[in-house]
């Protein structure tokens, strides 16, 4: 590479929820272009909000399939009008956003394969699909399949020892199963189903792309420890399954020439798992998302498939995985217990993580004013030292309670997956509340580990690029880290405090038997 022209590069996809996004990424891992197309902007002729339709019962959420393809034809004329030199392309892949189905009508793999580069794909592919708005993951209308699946295996648990997660409405078995069942002729004249990343890779390969390992995992259809279908999920939700699918692939695959000639196709793969890549998380690492929702990524040796979180292959070393755990309640909250108790100022909610000891001299605290994910509990719940439960706690107190009981939280759930701090362990932490440097020293001190900061505003799109330069590079012989080593290094924002790791090692399991104390409470009787 270092002979070839100064720009030649990798392509990352973005199709994510509200727009198509791209970047182009050269041989130093440098980002030196980036285009993108809004839906509800740009394309305001299908009635979109927020790039999704919400039906009439609040619990449907679909998006028109012909809006994503025509917003790849808009973005590709822009990156001509810039006069972009695809010529330099040596590979490209991409990331969709996750739980996406796209349902492909009889004969559009003809169609695919038939291409003309005069026309707009749009145009080409119109009668291509047997569902024309697609399920996507916002969707909630699927519980009666879910029950159904969970029932087919022999319950919630033993489908997350099989698939990495139990049953959830917007994962795309229960959704094919309810197509099905409500809808069985347009499910009869289905060939082909594609995820969101494996439909927007099948757009430049002028054929059906297959799903990979990695956002595969998000179906409740893939076997995450033998990567095959699994023979009970597809017979439960639908006949015929297997064949729509296609057979699964490692998410570092080549899948095809195409664009221009001699140009890579490496698989597409989800958003979340596009975004570990992009991070350039290894083995022991954890990102952390502190945003309006707080997300954790982990890097996984050996999983421990709960009722909680998801477990997905990982989508650049298909020897280990992947975790993803949300938590609800997240920047809102901190918001919330900013203007309450630190007056209505982040200095002053600086200034008492500052003033108060690691531990917060035993006090606890549970904030959830929505109902949490992980886990599901709402309320506030407050315990002293002595584990009493009361009803408020200096102003000061509140704030550590609160950022405390956050990140403990977090770090029990990932145990819960698996996880591990090991020796070499070092947290990523994006989001709003990463700017915050005493918050992040919470965060340290609490993992033990230290915590480093990034720009990661475009971390699936380029996660895509980099995945296609590992793709490019050999894939699988190839250590991913290898491959990205000349990408920006992330900043030391803090290390563990002296001590830190005595004091919460004491803590944990006490906030851990508290947890599950409001738990059994809030699914007993009432007291």
């Amino acid at each position: 590479m270092a002979e070839s022209a100064p720009r030649r590069c990798c392509l990352g996809w973005d199709f994510s929820t509200q727009q198509v996004k791209v970047v182009a990424v050269d041989a130093e891992m440098n980002v030196f272009y980036e285009e993108s197309v809004h839906f509800d902007r740009d394309l305001p002729e299908f009635g979109t909000r927020g790039g999704v339709h919400v039906h009439k019962d609040g619990l449907t959420v679909t998006s028109p399939v012909l809006m994503w393809v025509q917003a790849l034809d808009i973005i590709l004329e822009k990156m001509k009008a810039s006069g972009f030199d695809f010529s330099q392309v040596l590979a490209l892949s991409g990331a969709g956003q996750q739980h996406g189905s796209i349902y492909w009508q009889a004969g559009a793999q003809q169609a695919l394969r038939s291409l003309s580069p005069d026309l707009p794909l749009h145009q080409q592919l119109q009668a291509c699909f047997s569902i024309s708005d697609c399920p996507v993951w916002m969707d909630s209308s699927t519980t009666a399949q879910c029950r159904q699946l969970e029932a087919a295996v022999g319950g919630a648990q033993a489908l997350s020892c099989l698939t990495g997660s139990r049953a959830y409405e917007r994962f795309t078995g229960n959704q094919i199963a309810k197509i099905y069942q409500q809808n069985p002729k347009a499910y009869s004249h289905t060939e082909r189903i594609s995820l969101v990343s494996s439909f927007a890779a099948s757009l430049f390969l002028g054929s059906y792309s297959p799903i990979d390992y990695s956002d595969g995992s998000g179906m409740n259809l893939l076997q995450i420890q033998d990567k095959v279908w699994s023979q009970a999920c597809l017979g439960s939700c639908a006949p015929h399954l297997e064949e729509k699918l296609g057979p699964p692939v490692p998410s570092c695959s080549v899948v095809r020439y195409r664009f221009p000639p001699g140009c890579k196709v490496v698989a597409f793969t989800g958003d979340n798992p596009a975004s570990l890549a992009g991070m350039r998380l290894e083995e022991g690492d954890i990102a952390v998302s502190l945003g309006t929702s707080d997300t954790l990524f982990l890097w996984l040796q050996e999983p421990m498939p709960a009722l909680e979180g998801h477990i997905f292959c990982n989508p650049v070393d298909p020897q280990h995985y992947m975790a993803l755990l949300c938590f609800k309640n997240g920047s809102l909250m901190r918001e919330k217990i900013r203007d309450e108790f630190a007056s209505c100022s982040w200095s002053e909610f600086s200034k008492a993580l500052q003033s108060t000891e690691m531990g917060n001299g035993g006090n606890l605290g549970f904030y959830f004013d929505v109902m949490e994910i992980t886990p599901e509990i709402i309320g506030r719940h407050r315990f002293n030292t002595e584990n009493h439960k009361v009803s408020a706690f200096p102003g000061d107190v509140e704030v550590r309670a609160l950022i405390e009981g956050q990140f403990m939280a977090k770090r029990i759930h990932a145990e819960g997956l698996g996880y591990r701090v090991m020796s070499k362990t070092k947290i990523l932490a994006t989001g709003g509340a990463s700017h915050n440097r005493d918050i992040l020293q919470v965060l340290a001190d609490v993992f033990g580990a230290p915590v480093y900061v990034m720009d990661t505003a475009n971390s699936a799109c380029v996660g895509s690029a980099y995945r296609a330069f590992h793709g490019l590079a050999g894939g699988t012989d190839v250590p991913f880290s290898e491959v990205v080593k000349l990408a920006p290094n992330p900043r030391l924002a803090a290390t563990p405090s002296p001590g830190a790791s005595q004091v919460y090692e004491a803590l944990l399991p006490q906030f851990a038997k508290l947890e599950q104390r409001i738990l059994s409470q809030a699914q007993g009787p009432p007291e």
